[in-house]
């Protein structure tokens, strides 16, 4: 298996920006668009564990829309072969360090997010 493949490693790179920049910016529709809509896709939140695409995008729809900025302070991206990878971030907002876990898999329709887990340290 190849590590970080450079073509791969772009498409993810460039695939986690535009998540990035949906998530600040609360662009709900590219959100739901990037995790796979199955229910088999979950998500650990801070506060919350979602499992299924269904829940994961009423989530989103209902969460409040302010005070989503973040300073990413390190991201590692990963990947495996053509088809997996992950995404690892520690981030800054609000005083509070958090960090912010994914893994993505090329599916028909483009890379998506099948697993996330998002915590705060104390």
């Amino acid at each position: 298996m190849e590590i970080n493949r450079p073509d791969v490693l772009e498409e993810v790179s460039s695939v986690f920006d535009r998540y990035e920049h949906a998530l600040v910016t609360n662009d709900v529709a590219a959100l739901d668009e990037l995790f796979w809509a199955s229910p088999h896709t979950l998500r650990y939140g801070a506060t919350e564990n979602l499992y299924g695409y269904d829940a994961i995008a009423a989530f989103r729809a209902a969460r409040p829309a302010t005070g989503l900025a973040r300073e990413i302070v390190k991201k590692v991206i990963t990947t495996y072969g053509r088809d997996f990878a992950t995404a690892n971030v520690e981030f800054r907002r609000g005083g509070r360090t958090g960090r912010q876990s994914q893994t993505w898999l090329r599916t028909s329709d483009g890379w998506r997010v099948v697993a996330a887990h998002v915590s705060l340290l104390a």
